[in-house]
């Protein structure tokens, strides 16, 4: 069986000798033709000779090709097609610029849509989002949010209004790698959930991978959403922003050299907390970021990038209580082509998520973060048409700042307090192939070897047994063991190590060229942790590493999908069902303790987690009215058992539900374009409601009253569900240069829809009787943006 294996791999690695002699290399870059700005996932076909491919992060295409005239068609959403016969008799380079869709006079028809390179495509449980499409979807407040879009697609949820990231496939908020430029975010909220950090002016791409992620993506089990930022205009200076009514943006983009450099910087901040200095009211809670990119092509081979993100939160209680907390990242990248059909790209990135508490009524100020400084070398490899590789190598060092106490003054009566620091390195190795075996049967496959070194300096503690956690027979609980002593590690020693190979498979057999069925694989290792008990995270949520007594996360899921394209790709068809389960899922002991605590091992037990599910998106992508429906039927469950068969485990030791488990959810959104000034749009969204624990009994003891809870998340919330309504209207349409402007006006929760957002019990101090209290956060709320561009 192996012997096969490892021929197979061989036949595929030199699948290309016998076509190379014969072939010659077509590359290039495509951009758009306004902006001079790179383009993403172009379609580049060669339809006489049925192959094709996309462009890649940085507007790249390569593509091998028999000597000969052949008609060259280049499409891309929202853009004019290009429709060219090009001659190829050598290595040819050409570059195209695209123009958008908006100055088209007469339309180019053409007889093999794009489409079908998708269906053909291996990769699935892929989903992308147009900023235009994003922009048109009503929000809370009017915010244009790219967080909440993602939660109508389906396999994607949150914990409710006000809740911070997004659910993946039943995975929690911290298994998903959320990737700006490249650089990692740790937290992709504002103000606890109501605002996601992406200014989506400042946008260009947006890929959320769900499943079959490629090989080289990794450290997260659950998904991966790659944010690419918008270059800049090295042609003119634009600027374009809105005005909403608790928040405004505003962005300027212009060349430093004409056709070679550009650059782009903007910025955003909610201003609702200034009203209430007008008031007695002391709280106050804001946002404010900032975008900055710099681009810069040496030459025709070399190009390099700058850019950066900083976004901070603010929230205060009176001057008691105040809570800062934000992301800051700083990417340089270098592109280099070192020939016709090999593309490279060297990143050194650099992270930093902050988080700070001030407890005036206390007297101390509590800090805390995670940064880390990475390396990346990718390179894209175009052996021919039907072969391309993709190899490179990461390295990252990550310093880990648990919490630190510092009195606010000596009157305080609080000691300066520090959890140790910790540190630790993780590098990756990966190679993957896109490998099209024949007319119908197409193949993604490779490998990502990845491994982690928890370093020192650090002192642990060491316990009996080896034991952190000990096991109380005669209370049936779970209990914090003492530490027995403890063992210093001294700077750079490896404390513990993991190495982990994770395969990674994806495969399509297309029927024509407008059905296909594919499958995938996915094994991904996840070394850090987020030390949280809630079904939201929170800004005093810890980041950890793996460690002792903490092993990494290691994921397997499987995948088959069916895919269909309707009328030549004006109605699509996506269903899915899923299978993936988690070892080593973090579980906390019941009363779990992980404020400020330096032993997080003693309260901690390592489990295990699985999800299985079907999801079915259907989509009209043309004519006046577009839209999607999508629905997902899953099942999102946890196991921690005994580690003895005296021990219980959690919850008796059997399966419960995660958190973030949605039996059904159903998303609706439309937009309907009534003429040139006026669009309309609609979003609509049912949900199962969250797992919940409920008080089922309750008994008094010394007069003091116990309640007694059911099994761990085994009730639930009230079903959620809310419609939302937007109309954007543009007042005048005039040509490019003209100032244009924009109104975007919403209707959050048209039918007032109190959701639960908690459930609460308590006795009635009226009637004596227990009562159930709902939370809700949100009702009706209108909102109006004006948008401009000049």
């Amino acid at each position: 069986m192996k012997q096969n294996f490892y021929l197979f791999i061989l036949a595929c690695c030199f699948a290309f000798t016998s076509f190379a002699q014969e072939s010659y290399t077509l590359s290039g870059t495509i951009t758009d033709a306004a902006s001079n700005e790179t383009l993403i996932g172009v379609n580049v076909l060669i339809p006489s000779l049925n192959t094709g491919v996309v462009t890649n992060e940085y507007g790249f295409y390569s593509l091998k090709i028999p000597e000969g005239t052949f008609e060259m068609v280049i499409s891309y959403l929202g853009f004019q097609t290009i429709s060219e016969e090009i001659t190829v008799s050598g290595q040819t380079s050409r570059n195209f610029k695209l123009k958008e869709s908006s100055e088209i006079l007469d339309e180019i028809v053409i007889s093999q849509r794009s489409e079908g390179l998708n269906i053909k495509k291996p990769e699935m449980s892929l989903n992308r989002l147009s900023i235009n499409t994003i922009q048109k979807m009503p929000v809370i407040f009017g915010e244009v949010d790219v967080i909440k879009s993602l939660l109508l697609l389906p396999g994607v949820s949150n914990a409710g209004e006000g809740s911070s990231g997004f659910n993946v496939r039943g995975g929690a908020v911290d298994q998903n790698l959320i990737l700006l430029d490249e650089a990692t975010i740790y937290n992709s909220s504002h103000l606890f959930g109501f605002f996601s950090v992406f200014n989506p002016d400042a946008i260009k791409d947006l890929k959320l991978y769900k499943g079959g992620i490629p090989a080289k993506y990794g450290g997260r089990v659950s998904s991966v959403l790659d944010i690419y930022q918008r270059d800049g205009n090295s042609r003119e200076l634009k600027m374009q922003g809105g005005i909403g009514a608790i928040s405004s943006r505003l962005l300027a983009e212009g060349p430093i050299v004409k056709d070679k450099g550009s650059f782009l910087i903007g910025g955003r901040s909610s201003y609702a907390h200034l009203f209430l200095k007008f008031t007695d009211n002391e709280n106050s809670a804001y946002f404010y970021d900032l975008n900055t990119k710099l681009s810069y092509r040496l030459d025709d081979k070399n190009k390099i990038y700058f850019s950066g993100y900083f976004g901070r939160d603010v929230f205060s209680l009176s001057r008691n209580f105040k809570n800062t907390y934000g992301n800051a990242v700083l990417n340089l990248r270098w592109n280099h082509i070192f020939s016709d059909n090999i593309f490279s790209n060297l990143s050194v990135i650099y992270s930093d998520y902050y988080y700070g508490l001030t407890l005036g009524f206390v007297g101390f100020n509590w800090d805390s973060g995670i940064k880390n400084l990475n390396l990346k070398y990718d390179f894209d490899h175009y052996l021919n048409d039907t072969f391309q590789l993709k190899y490179g190598f990461q390295n990252t060092y990550y310093d880990f700042n648990p919490g630190e106490i510092e009195p606010i003054d000596e009157s305080s009566g609080i000691n300066y307090f520090k959890l140790n620091n910790k540190h630790a390195f993780e590098s990756a190795v990966y190679f993957s192939a896109e490998h099209n075996i024949s007319e119908k049967f197409s193949a993604e496959y490779g490998l990502r070897y990845s491994g982690f070194f928890r370093l020192g300096p650090d002192e642990l503690s060491t316990y009996e047994d080896d034991s952190p956690v000990i096991y109380n027979k005669d209370r049936d609980i779970y209990e914090e063991a003492e530490p027995i002593g403890s063992q210093s590690y001294e700077r750079a020693k490896i404390i513990s190590s993991f190495g982990n190979f994770e395969p990674r498979l994806s495969i399509a057999y297309s029927f024509d060229l407008n059905q296909s069925v594919k499958a995938s694989y996915n094994r991904m290792t996840q070394y850090l942790h987020l030390i949280s008990n809630t079904s939201s995270p929170t800004p005093l949520d810890v980041w950890t590493p793996s460690g002792p007594f903490i092993e990494p996360q290691i994921l397997d899921q499987y995948a088959l999908g069916y895919f269909r394209n309707f009328k030549d790709g004006a109605y699509s068809l996506e269903a899915e069902t899923f299978y993936k389960k988690v070892k080593n899922r973090i579980d906390y002991v019941n009363g779990a303790n992980l404020i400020a605590n330096n032993n997080i091992e003693r309260v901690i037990l390592n489990g295990k987690s699985r999800a299985y599910g079907l999801e079915i998106l259907f989509r009209k992508n043309e004519g006046r009215f577009t839209g999607w429906l999508a629905y997902t039927l899953s099942k999102a469950e946890q196991k921690t058992p005994g580690r003895t068969p005296v021990e219980t485990g959690i919850n008796g030791g059997d399966w419960y539900n995660s958190n973030y488990n949605k039996t059904h959810d159903v998303s609706f959104t439309a937009s309907y374009e009534a003429n040139k000034k006026w669009e309309f749009n609609a979003n609509f969204s049912f949900q199962t409601g969250l797992p919940s624990t409920f008080p089922t009994a309750q008994y008094s003891y010394e007069n003091i009253t116990v309640p007694v809870y059911s099994p761990r998340n085994s009730n639930r919330l009230p079903a959620y569900h809310r419609l939302d309504l937007s109309a954007n209207y543009n007042p005048k349409i005039s040509s490019e240069k003209d100032f244009k402007s924009s109104w975007s006006f919403g209707i959050y929760n048209v039918y007032n829809r109190k959701n639960a957002y908690s459930l609460t019990f308590r006795e009635n101090s009226d009637t004596g009787v227990n009562e159930a209290v709902r939370l809700s956060l949100f009702g009706i709320i209108p909102s109006v943006t004006y948008n401009f561009s000049f």
